[in-house]
């Protein structure tokens, strides 16, 4: 079975007995090892049920941004509610009232906004001038606003949406923050289960077809079952993670990580294949695998640990999930899989099965023949797709949580829009110190033309009413001893230049009330703070990663032109991907943009080492470089195309089954770009391999000289050594034998002189 090999003859010139100690304790213990994984794939299960989901991007703001503040002190004074809005219709006027009033009465529901707070709704038709409240009631149809008690995700604001819905039935239309969040909770489980079903299933069919056992596609999908369950579960460490990680982490470690096993496998087959005996086979391909498997696992690794620098913490919070997913994983194939390849090896052979893959020999001699046509037109395209994946029009905040079209919650919000127009909360949370003050602010801001309502207490107590004559359960909705809460429904989306624009011009008159000690708050500040944020994160996160990823293959490969050839590929690759959205006039996550940027880089980037590697083994046996590069494709072809088939299939499978714009959005740009990857190093690399194969092979030349001379120093040190040991070993001898001549001088001496004294005493006698 043909699989990744990258660096494989690089570090058989290392001393074998580097891993011997941790292979050793690996290959002996493996049945206490297999109780150790079992014991935490059950306490992993157990833990996954009390890790959390976060659906609201402006928890990731970093503290120091001023919508974060804003909500901090929100928070602290008034707490953090969910926001909904809700329409009614066909209804009258008064049936409309009458469902305001039941709305209000809902355990969880704080505030409900309607037309009866600034019009009397019973007087007689001809009395009520329905222009006035045209922006609550028209058309037969009643719109309100709803602030929640609790936040979003609250189990007591989903039940009061729950209630609402069974309340208004047919005649309810819901949009908000709090449904979203909602709706998300119900679907994300359940399509994300969907997703990952059906990649089981497509991977299971790939890997089928290009190994030549059928235990051995069980086998991968259970190792990388155990350390799926085994980092969801460990998650609870950090308590809470956000939507994009909780439905992407899972399913791209299976696809990421399966290289690891296939290798190890592959290794331990070849082991077989010469006679050996299961224990040595597998201690073997451990010493062979290793250094590979690691310096894999290193650059998909770099790739995810950058994520965990950007400053918007979602990056924190994704990249550390799945960085700690390829260490479990590679820490399960390293040490489960050799006891459970050592139990079911007969098992994989016994279901042996001749292979299905052609040799790929033609696409050598096709790829070699049209080299020039490709380097051709990579030239002239990566220029214009460097420039237009630049010039995409992108979204930030958490309109991104809309549901596609199709679903209820889509079909809602255009409902709601097109009648009534869109509607966003911005909040005001301004010092406590004057209800004149805080009234001529509430004044200005409702003569904005942009501003549907704007709700303070000074601005709706009547004019001589103290505050005091006022229950404190009504008047802490808007007021605390510190600040004042000041609610402005604004005619925008929650992100659009208009949005932004009237953001500011609030925050400038909210300023000029309250030169200091105001804050401005809500999901369109919090979009403004994501974008200045995340868009200079993006320069940061994309450098660090290509410089970290190129540091791991310069040290694997001992090269500097090295880094260079096998970066190009990938980098065309995500240039390609992420301009294609710009041509097509879609709308993408610049929070998915950076993702998939580093997630393109380090787990594709793979395909190009090994082909490199290949190259740089065969062209010892092929000089010219033509043969050498075709028996380097047809070699390498099938890895390349198994790997990137698992990681498109998974990709693809999120864009067609989420019915999240972010997780589907975020799904298409992976997939199209494993996509993209495999065409680029399959087609591009090898024009660059044998354009620089004189460099390549010089350094080779001065990297085995420098080798060479290492082993030479180590053998003279040894030869030194040996020497050193000899002559203390010949000198201690001779100090021995020295020694010993010395006490038998000793000796004989002593026996003279009792003779002397035993023939004194006889000539006495």
């Amino acid at each position: 079975m043909n699989t990744k090999e990258k660096n494989k003859k690089l570090h058989d010139t290392r001393p074998k007995k580097r891993h011997s100690g941790l292979i050793e304790l690996i290959v002996k213990n493996g049945r206490r090892i297999e109780k150790l994984f079992a014991l935490a794939v059950i306490i992993s299960a157990f833990c996954a049920c009390f890790v959390h989901v976060n659906y609201d991007l402006s928890e990731y703001l970093p503290d120091w941004a001023p919508a974060k503040k804003g909500l901090n002190v929100m928070e602290e004074e008034f707490g953090y509610p969910g926001t909904a809005r809700v329409m009614v219709g066909p209804v009258t006027l008064y049936e409309a009232k009458a469902y305001k009033d039941r709305i209000a009465d809902i355990d969880g529901v704080d505030m409900v906004m309607w037309a009866d707070t600034t019009t009397d709704v019973y007087k007689a038709n001809i009395f009520i001038n329905y222009d006035d409240i045209q922006d609550y009631y028209k058309d037969n149809y009643a719109v309100m606003d709803i602030i929640f008690k609790e936040g979003d995700s609250s189990s007591l604001t989903k039940s009061a949406i729950g209630q609402m819905q069974k309340m208004t039935g047919d005649k309810g239309y819901f949009m908000g923050s709090a449904v979203q969040n909602k709706s998300l909770n119900e679907t994300l489980t359940r399509e994300i289960s969907i997703a990952m079903a059906m990649g089981v299933v497509m991977i299971a069919l790939v890997l089928c077809a290009t190994t030549t056992s059928w235990f051995e596609p069980f086998l991968f999908l259970m190792i990388m079952g155990i350390a799926i369950i085994i980092n969801m579960g460990t998650n609870l460490m950090i308590g809470t993670i956000s939507f994009i990680t909780f439905s992407v982490a899972a399913i791209l470690q299976l696809a990421v990580a399966m290289d690891y096993s296939v290798f190890l496998l592959d290794s331990f087959t070849k082991e077989r294949e010469k006679g050996d005996d299961p224990v040595t086979a597998i201690t073997n391909a451990l010493h062979k695998s290793i250094p590979s498997i690691l310096a894999s696992g290193a650059t998909t690794i770099i790739g995810f640990l950058v994520l965990m620098l950007m400053r918007f913490s979602i990056g924190y919070d994704l990249g550390f999930v799945l960085a700690k997913g390829i260490v479990i994983s590679l820490a399960t194939v390293l040490f489960l899989m050799p006891s459970l390849l050592l139990r079911w090896g007969d098992r994989i052979k016994k279901t042996e099965h001749r292979s299905f893959m052609p040799s790929f020999h033609g696409l050598g001699i096709l790829v070699h023949k049209v080299r020039y046509g490709v380097l051709t037109a990579i030239a002239l395209l990566v220029i214009p797709a460097f420039i237009a994946q630049n010039m995409n029009s992108f979204t930030f905040g958490n309109g991104a949580l809309g549901s596609s079209p199709g679903t209820r919650v889509y079909n809602d919000e255009q409902q709601i829009n097109s009648r009534f127009g869109k509607s966003n909360l911005i909040l005001a949370v301004v010092p406590n110190t004057n209800m004149v003050t805080e009234k001529n602010l509430t004044d200005t801001l409702k003569d904005l033309d942009y501003v549907r309502s704007a709700t303070s207490l000074a601005g709706t107590l009547p004019e001589g009413i103290p505050e005091t004559i006022i229950p404190k359960s009504i008047t802490s909705l808007l007021h605390t001893k510190d600040y004042s809460r000041i609610m402005i429904y604004v005619k925008s989306s929650d992100e659009s230049d208009f949005a932004f624009q009237c953001s500011d011009e609030i925050t400038a008159i909210v300023n000029q009330y309250y030169p200091e000690g105001a804050y401005i708050t809500g999901v369109i500040p919090s979009t403004q703070n994501i974008r200045s944020i995340i868009t200079e994160d993006y320069n940061f996160v994309n450098i660090l990663s290509i410089l970290g990823v190129g540091l791991v293959v310069m040290v694997t490969f001992r090269s500097l032109i090295i880094p260079v050839i096998v970066l190009i590929p990938i980098e065309v690759a995500v240039f390609i991907n992420f301009a294609i959205p710009y041509f097509t006039g879609e709308d993408i996550l610049y929070l998915g943009y950076i993702i998939v940027s580093c997630l393109q880089l380090g787990a594709t980037v793979d395909y190009s080492i090994l082909m490199t590697n290949n190259y740089m083994d065969i062209k010892k046996k092929y000089p010219e470089k033509a043969r050498a590069i075709k028996h380097t494709i047809s070699k390498s072809a099938l890895s390349i195309l198994t790997s990137g088939t698992i990681l498109t299939i998974v990709g693809y499978g999120l864009y067609f089954i989420s019915s999240v714009s972010a997780i589907a959005g975020l799904g298409h740009l992976i997939g199209r770009g494993a996509f993209i990857s495999v065409i680029m190093v399959l087609f591009l690399l090898p024009v660059l391999l044998t354009l620089a194969d004189p460099v390549l092979m010089w350094e080779d030349g001065k990297r085995q000289k420098i080798i060479a001379s290492h082993l030479a120093v180590i053998e003279k040190k040894k030869a030194f050594k040996a020497n050193r040991i000899e002559k203390k070993k010949s000198l201690l001898e001779a100090e021995q034998s020295k020694a010993g001549n010395a006490e038998g001088g000793q000796r004989t001496k002593t026996d003279d002189k009792k003779q002397e004294q035993e023939e004194v005493k006889n000539n006495e006698k």
